[in-house]
């Protein structure tokens, strides 16, 4: 009874096929703008929708949802729907499987990259990965940098690169816990510290502060080491207050221009 259904299985396979192929020539004999045509293509692609999936599945359980590479091993399937040209004697399948698979190498190399790197080490990448799984059968280990540089016929600087590369491949989140303690990945990033640009700023202000004269320090000293307004200060040195901010103008612009040079 077994062989009796594998063979029906494979009969539906068959038929099932040749229809597939019947709709494709049928539509590739039509000239373009034909009234059929559309009509055609629709029911060649629905009938060539295994191809699609057969393959997609081939690239399943590598990050990416199944139905995700279904979508886009069926964006292959109209791509060369499309293309095909029966009188250049090759077969739909024998024209399609290429393409679909190379939408869906497309789609790993410059969809999934967390972090996006140039396409030379993305394709640098499947080619270590496709040494490493070649090497590991024919040596029977894992085969080291040299091995798979030798290989490749490239240098082994060049394996570690492709190898540094593939780090961007996949992310890991700043949440990830690290600790049981739930200490976050997060959490052990040091952050930018600008007390070191404050410290150089007042070993710098003191020589710039040196070149003022005795008002001019004492205004600045008053308008922001005692925030006092520019109102308080005319009434506290006995000038007014417009004097005071073209003095503080004054004093000012001769910092700037001191820690400008010292900057330099």
């Amino acid at each position: 009874m077994t062989v009796i259904a594998d063979t029906a299985v494979r009969s539906d396979a068959t038929t099932s096929t040749d229809r597939a192929s019947e709709l494709i020539m049928a539509m590739a004999a039509l000239p373009a703008g034909h009234p059929s045509r559309a009509g055609l293509r629709d029911r060649a692609i629905e009938a060539w929708l295994p191809l699609a999936r057969h393959l997609s599945n081939r690239y399943a359980n590598r990050g990416e949802p199944r139905d995700d590479l279904y979508q886009v091993a069926v964006m292959g399937l109209i791509k060369a729907t499309d293309r095909f040209e029966a009188d250049r004697g090759v077969d739909f399948a024998g024209f399609a499987i290429p393409t679909i698979v190379g939408e869906l190498k497309r789609h790993f190399r410059d969809k999934t990259w967390s972090v996006r790197v140039p396409r030379r080490l993305q394709e640098l990448r499947l080619a270590i990965t496709g040494a490493n799984n070649t090497l590991s059968h024919t040596l029977g280990r894992a085969p080291t940098v040299a091995d798979i540089a030798k290989h490749l016929e490239i240098s082994e600087d060049e394996v570690i690169e492709g190898l540094e590369g593939a780090r961007a491949y996949n992310s890991t989140s700043l949440s990830t816990p690290i600790s049981e303690g739930g200490t976050e990945l997060g959490e052990t990033l040091g952050a930018e510290d600008t007390g070191f640009a404050e410290a150089e700023a007042r070993i710098s202000l003191g020589p710039a502060m040196a070149t003022l004269d005795e008002r001019e320090q004492k205004i600045v000293t008053l308008r922001f080491y005692g925030n006092l307004t520019q109102q308080q200060i005319a009434e506290q040195i006995g000038i007014s207050q417009m004097h005071v901010s073209r003095l503080l103008t004054k004093a000012l612009a001769k910092l700037r221009r001191h820690l400008d040079t010292v900057d330099a």
